[in-house]
């Protein structure tokens, strides 16, 4: 199957490090009380600006964006079906989410939320996609 948009399988491991570095940081970021000081480094400060947010946010579109549009070991019609459906899903989703979010959740929670629904496209069609690839491979067994 000839599919020029993705990356060699390669760069799929560099993804994954990457993603998880940014959601596991995000996370922690959110929980944590005081942000001004995270994992000892301190925060730069200069002109009131906090990177912190965008160091993470990068981390996870980048790696997101590898570990979903790099090429499987076997990639082949099946996997590309795959692939697809999981796209279509994660849209259909990822805008249910935002339908839900627009019509229960007001001001500023809003924003929050419309603030995360930036990575929920991705995330959710990294989760369907390997979800359905295993569910596979598990009946195949």
């Amino acid at each position: 199957m000839k599919t020029n948009y993705l990356l060699s399988n390669k760069y799929k491991k560099l993804g994954w490090t990457l993603f998880l570095l940014g959601v596991i940081s995000g996370i922690v970021l959110q929980i944590l009380p005081e942000k001004e000081d995270f994992f000892g480094i301190e925060l730069i400060k200069d002109f009131g600006y906090d990177f912190l947010d965008e160091i993470i946010s990068v981390l996870i579109i980048i790696g997101g964006l590898l570990v979903g549009f790099t090429k499987e070991k076997i990639e082949d019609e099946f996997i590309f079906k795959l692939r697809n459906d999981s796209l279509v899903w994660a849209i259909i989703l990822n805008y249910v989410v935002l339908l839900l979010t627009v019509i229960f959740i007001y001001e500023g929670n809003f924003f929050t939320v419309l603030i995360y629904n930036m990575f929920t496209p991705l995330i959710f069609f990294i989760i369907r996609f390997n979800f359905l690839k295993i569910k596979t491979r598990s009946h195949e067994e």
